[in-house]
């Protein structure tokens, strides 16, 4: 097995996340929910809406490119793999998340239809999130899109729950664990959302126990809709068995991983106020993966992932405005 040349790739959701400030007036003339998020089922609905913004900020997100793009803020190597059109909300994407400094490689879908996945986010002057979500072209990741060398050339295959929903990037998601594993690289995968696992408990559950995931995220919500359980310390023992690292994150609480049976935990990392909790998750993964990947404890990585959680969640928006490499090493050395 060569050496990887990438410490993590990623495959997930490619989402334009447009954010622009709103007040309370528009967002009730437009019947959104406040601070909720709603799904876009057209190109046509999603542009419509689009057009009404104000000046707005435009990046790369969705779970996974969150996660790497944090990865990379953290000195790591990464690669992402996710499916855009052929459009201008593409070429944001693939200028955004490689200027983060991640490798993107995957071709844009020339189809006219569906147009790249955007997140219109309306900021309230309350700091309130109200987003609308138009999955678009990324629910349309074809296993021939897959950057077969970069999959090989990581050291951790990254999964993003998310995407399981589709067929087409379901099966291609698939052909990656195979073709990581075949190269004596690791899996992680995130459950990502409690309805996710509603939709998907029987084939989570499958992937986990026929040995697909190395490493599994979930939060306490997740671990416990994934078993139907409702002790989180219950859940844990079924789950923790099944994969060589488990990490489960608890809020306030902090987080553990039970790693080859051994279990470890770390606190909170404190902070003056609670913001947005918005890629809290995604964050915490991208420390703790960066840790391992750096050849960390276990213990280290789960402090890390708890360092760069705080970090997001103290400001809105699921992007670093901290230097998170230099955040760390204030801590951790």
């Amino acid at each position: 097995m060569s050496d990887p040349q990438y410490d993590i790739v990623a495959i997930g959701n490619a989402i334009v996340d447009v954010l622009a400030q709103a007040d309370d007036a528009f967002i009730a003339e437009e019947g959104m929910a406040k601070g909720t998020m709603q799904l876009l089922f057209s190109t046509e609905e999603a542009e419509a809406l689009y057009a009404k913004m104000g000046v707005g900020r435009e990046i790369s997100g969705g779970s996974a490119a969150n996660t790497v793009a944090g990865i990379a803020a953290l000195g790591g190597k990464a690669g992402f793999i996710g499916q855009v059109a052929d459009d201008q909300l593409g070429a944001v994407f693939a200028h955004d998340i490689r200027a983060q400094g991640v490798a993107f490689t995957t071709a844009p879908r020339h189809e006219t239809e569906p147009s790249t996945a955007r997140c219109l986010i309306f900021v309230t002057p309350d700091g309130q999130r109200t987003m609308n979500t138009y999955l678009g072209a990324s629910q349309f990741l074809p296993e021939s899109a897959l950057d077969r060398t970069m999959i090989e050339s990581g050291a951790i295959l990254y999964l993003e729950g998310y995407l399981w929903d589709p067929e087409e990037p379901r099966a291609a998601m698939r052909a990656a664990i195979e073709l990581a594993h075949e190269r004596g690289r690791k899996v992680a995968f995130t459950l990502s959302d409690t309805f996710c696992i509603s939709r998907h408990r029987d084939s989570f559950r499958e992937l986990i126990a026929q040995g697909d995931v190395d490493i599994l995220f979930a939060n306490e919500a997740e671990i416990t809709s994934l078993t139907e359980l409702d002790d989180f310390e219950a859940a844990v023992a079924v789950v923790a068995p099944q994969v060589p690292v488990l990490v489960v994150t608890r809020s306030e609480k902090g987080a553990i991983a039970i790693c080859d049976g051994e279990r470890f935990a770390v606190p909170a990392e404190p902070i003056d106020r609670v913001v947005d909790t918005t890629g809290a998750g995604d964050l915490f993964a991208a420390g703790f993966l960066t840790g391992q990947a750096q050849g960390r404890s276990v213990e280290d990585s789960l402090r890390m992932g708890a360092i760069c959680a705080a970090e997001i969640i103290s400001h809105y928006g699921a992007r670093s405005e901290a230097d998170l490499k230099a955040l760390v090493a204030s801590r951790l050395g």
